[in-house]
């Protein structure tokens, strides 16, 4: 074989594909079935499809908060805040300081379904163990 071309011969045209840079022959629309009658429906011959890649958003984010009250144990909002927010001991404790000062402390940053669920787990624990101790959870 030559590497010549000879008159009148054509040679297969390909395209780079973006996915893996493998040259691929081009896509040929199809042809007007109610077009001219000749066959020829004004279009190149090739076609571009594109592909987007989706946009995802971020979750919103919602703080956890519990709240102060004169009748719930310190004791009791430390092991609150270490078994249902995974804090150490010197952490829940730090937290516990801050809501017993301040009024309201935050315990951790989730997105909606996990915040409400913590706070549905620490409320019910909470009434469980016959404490009024109040958690909350408001967006970020």
């Amino acid at each position: 074989m030559s590497d010549v071309l000879m008159k009148g011969t054509a040679t297969p045209s390909f395209e780079l594909d973006a996915r893996d840079s493998v040259p691929r022959p081009p896509v040929h629309a199809a042809a007007n079935p109610g077009g001219p009658a000749d066959g020829d429906d004004g279009r190149s011959g090739t076609a571009i499809i594109t592909r987007t890649k989706p946009k995802t958003k971020r979750p919103s984010l919602y703080r956890v908060l519990l709240l102060n009250d004169d009748y719930t144990p310190m004791e009791f909002v430390v092991h609150v805040v270490e078994k249902f927010f995974n804090k150490s001991q010197e952490d829940a404790y730090q937290i516990m300081m801050h809501v017993h000062q301040n009024g309201v402390g935050e315990c951790g940053i989730f997105t909606y379904e996990v915040a409400e669920t913590k706070v549905t787990q620490v409320m019910d624990f909470a009434r469980k163990h016959q404490h009024p101790l109040q958690c909350v959870m408001e967006k970020k």
